[in-house]
């Protein structure tokens, strides 16, 4: 299935409290360029962002854009800091019996005294986090082939009909071309008789004349070659994969032939044929740059 180099997909998923967005968004290019944009904290899964964008995408300018809310994933773990307490404790105690103070050192109590109790945000596991990052990734990249394969299948269906509108103007050319040679020969003949008058014409001569011009404009090598290009084309868009390059080795071949045919001729409906010809390639060509 061919498919475009322009795209977008995005993917996004809460990972224990932690909301992960991935975009992507890509724009032509003659080779895959991949470009990942993600805070420096997570810096560490840039690598395996890019494998899993190569692993999908063979051409093409690619930017991924990586957004991390982490404000409900904090995990923070809370601890007795003994020592301070203990002597908040000491104290306490200390205080009872010197002014013969009533009540109980309560729990509620000695915890609202500062540095009684400690709360520490713990690390997070940087692989597993990767993977997290990943995984919203992966979902991102099948949103984003799907909008390109789509988008492919349109650019398939406008190619495939302007071949068809080659072809046809080049059913044309040939049934119009053996036309141009009668017509010579019959201009040639003519003209012959209108200079040598009353003298008697060597049928030969004619014949010989008809058949270099029939040679110098015989177009039908560029036309098998043309048509055999346009078979290639289908062959190549219905097989699919990246075939970007492929594809524009191939329109360059169909550019050489049409403008062989027409320095060949000098016929001024071939002539038209031709510049329709090239027209509807120029318009395959400009398809061909977006396709993978």
């Amino acid at each position: 299935m061919v498919k475009s180099m322009t795209g977008y997909g995005r993917a996004e998923e809460t990972v224990k409290g932690c909301s992960i967005t991935v975009e992507l968004r890509s724009v032509n290019n003659r080779y895959l360029d991949c470009n990942v944009r993600i805070p420096r904290l997570y810096l560490f899964a840039e690598d395996g962002i890019k494998s899993r964008v190569q692993a999908s995408i063979s051409r093409g300018k690619v930017d991924v854009f990586v957004t991390l809310d982490s404000t409900g994933a904090d995990k923070v773990q809370v601890s007795v800091n003994q020592p301070v307490a203990d002597g908040y404790y000491a104290a306490l105690q200390e205080l009872s019996k010197r002014y013969s103070l009533s009540g109980e050192i309560s729990v509620s109590l000695l915890s609202r005294f500062p540095e009684v109790l400690l709360a520490e945000k713990t690390e997070e596991d940087v692989e597993e986090m990767a993977q997290d990052i990943c995984r919203v990734l992966d979902r991102a990249l099948a949103d984003f082939d799907q909008m390109r394969t789509r988008e492919g299948e349109r650019l398939r269906e406008d190619i495939l009909s302007r071949a068809d509108v080659i072809e046809e103007k080049v059913t044309l050319v040939e049934e119009r071309s053996p036309q141009t040679v009668s017509e010579y020969r019959a201009r040639l003949e003519a003209r012959m008789n209108e200079v040598l008058a009353n003298t008697q014409i060597d049928p030969a001569r004619i014949l010989t004349e008809a058949a270099i011009f029939a040679d110098k404009v015989a177009v039908d090598e560029e036309t098998v070659r043309l048509r055999s290009h346009i078979s290639q084309l289908r062959e190549m868009l219905s097989k699919g994969g990246a075939t970007g390059r492929k594809l524009d080795f191939l329109i360059q071949e169909f550019n050489r032939e049409a403008n062989t045919i027409g320095s060949k001729c000098s016929d001024i409906e071939i002539a038209r044929q031709v510049v329709d010809i090239k027209a509807e390639i120029e318009k395959i060509r400009e398809q061909v740059q977006n396709i993978e």
